[in-house]
């Protein structure tokens, strides 16, 4: 026999992450999600954060990028969408081992994630990364910079 539910019954509760980070613009929702290590539930919650967001601002779109960190060998890092019957969400994954390190030396919001960047030499990266922060006139944007290789 089925037993109907009350709403206060389908309750949300908190999601746990690394590090989310959602900008909005007028017509825009970006959603960072920053991964250290895979989570089987990603895709799941990826499509959580989607439709609670759409719960508050409805005729926004959304871009969900889940940046993984730490290389891996987990295929875990390779999902890109949440299925459930006729339910289909689909977000972008970036790998930071397998991008290119220069495209992250020429950004300056880039600099801090340079060193876990495609390189086999970390230390120089460093080196490079730490130059190029002092290069930096901008005195507020260096201080930025700066506070993000502290956290």
């Amino acid at each position: 026999m089925l037993r109907p539910y009350s709403p206060t019954e389908l309750s949300n509760e908190p999601i746990r992450a690394d590090s989310l980070i959602l900008l909005q613009s007028d017509e825009l929702v970006l959603h960072s999600e920053f991964q250290t290590d895979t989570d089987e539930d990603m895709p799941f919650r990826m499509l959580d954060y989607r439709v609670r967001v759409y719960r508050r601002f409805p005729n926004k779109r959304m871009r969900q990028i889940v940046i993984y960190l730490r290389k891996t060998g987990s295929e875990l890092v390779n999902e890109n969408n949440f299925r459930l019957e006729k339910t289909y969400h689909e977000f972008d994954v970036i790998r930071l081992w397998e991008q290119p390190t220069d495209k992250f030396l020429t950004v300056p919001g880039l600099l801090p994630f340079a060193v876990l960047t495609q390189t086999k030499d970390p230390t120089m990266v460093l080196t490079q990364v730490a130059q190029a922060v002092e290069a930096i006139t901008n005195q507020r944007l260096q201080k930025n910079i700066k506070i993000l290789f502290l956290i």
